[in-house]
């Protein structure tokens, strides 16, 4: 099965409100769709989050490793070979995200192929238990979002945008737990605002505020400094910026990692499942994070997350931050209920897309 023809679709989608991140304020996601359909028919999609601050691309630039260097690799690769299709992008150098977006596609493409979803070509679950990220703003307000999204969402579970400073992060992280509750599981992730010789302080005031998981609270390197942070606290490390390629996870492996994250828009699914293996190898566990998913990035990415076993899942997958956005581009509903998202049965992933709505919110 090879690829017969491919396209590229690039749409903006406004936000219900401004949104702080760590190195960003938006007012609107840019996302680029890319669709490929096989020699006999069957087609793949994988949706691409363009910031240049996360994925280091445009449209433009996008657009053209894609039509340049990418999609020429593939031309007379068998697409149902995963092996062949890493190794044919493999001597490309950089552009993680957007040859990620091409392995994705692939992966829907086979699972297409097969008359089926790709969730069930996994050997995954429909139902998917999510979680909410509260970004960055005073603590009042957090507490009050997280407080709104528990009770409407029904969630076991939030993440929490650190990094305004230690005395914030912890009158935020009180204020949110008296607002949800004790039984709520939260992560604080500090996007690396951290210095190295402030994290294990940092890591034991969340870890006496029971917080269960500590993601990046500084910039992480694989070496002796992460390895005794890691054995010096006792709640888990989770490994985010600093773990993008399968290469990053077995050195943060060797150094005692316990948790990394696995970001489908981010490294695609391919190199996803090999982050998740080497980590179930080790007894270490991963998450399934955000990467500012529209609707219908939500519905192609979350087919990855439902195939991690319940053993290997750190917590419940990230994928919610479609609910942010006033437009979609998805054909189909999506929707929390009780904490979870259960996926559609849909064999084609053309089903997925609103293509009017592409065209009317053409980037």
């Amino acid at each position: 099965m090879r690829i017969a023809r491919w396209s590229l679709f690039h749409y903006r989608l406004p936000y219900q409100q401004e949104i702080v991140w760590a190195n960003a304020i938006e007012s609107e996601g840019c996302y680029s769709l890319l669709r490929i359909e096989s020699d006999d028919g069957f087609v793949g999609l994988a949706e691409g989050t363009v910031k240049a601050t996360w994925s280091g691309v445009s449209f433009r630039s996008l657009t053209a490793v894609l039509d340049d260097l990418l999609m020429p690799a593939l031309g007379t690769i068998d697409v149902n070979d995963v092996a062949a299709v890493t190794a044919a992008l493999a001597p490309i150098p950089e552009n993680r995200m957007a040859k990620g977006m091409v392995e994705t596609a692939c992966a829907m493409l086979r699972a297409s192929s097969a008359g089926q979803p790709l969730w069930r070509h996994l050997g995954g679950t429909a139902s998917v238990d999510v979680t909410w990220t509260v970004t960055r703003q005073s603590p009042g307000a957090m507490a009050r979002e997280a407080a709104d999204r528990v009770q409407s969402l029904g969630l076991r579970a939030l993440k929490v945008k650190g990094g305004q400073g230690m005395d914030v992060d912890r009158e935020a992280i009180r204020r949110i737990r008296a607002a949800v509750g004790d039984a709520i599981v939260l992560n604080v992730d500090a996007n690396s605002a951290y210095r190295p010789t402030e994290a294990a302080s940092y890591v034991r005031m969340l870890e006496d505020e029971s917080v269960a998981i500590a993601e990046d609270p500084c910039p992480h390197e694989a070496d002796g400094h992460f390895q005794a942070l890691q054995h010096s606290v006792g709640i888990p490390i989770l490994v985010d910026r600093a773990c993008t390629t399968a290469t990053d996870a077995r050195l943060f492996l060797e150094r005692g990692a316990r948790a990394l994250s696995t970001k489908p828009g981010r490294i695609g699914m391919a190199e996803a499942g090999v982050i998740g293996a080497l980590a179930q190898a080790r007894g270490a566990r991963v998450a399934v994070g955000i990467y500012a998913e529209s609707a219908l990035g939500t519905l192609i990415n979350l087919q990855q997350a439902a195939a991690v076993p319940d053993a290997l899942r750190l917590m419940p997958a990230e994928q919610t931050f479609f609910l942010t956005l006033t437009r979609q581009v998805t054909a189909l509903p999506l929707t929390v209920a009780r904490g979870r998202i259960v996926l559609p049965d849909a064999a084609s992933p053309d089903d997925y897309v609103d293509w009017d709505q592409i065209r009317a919110n053409a980037a």
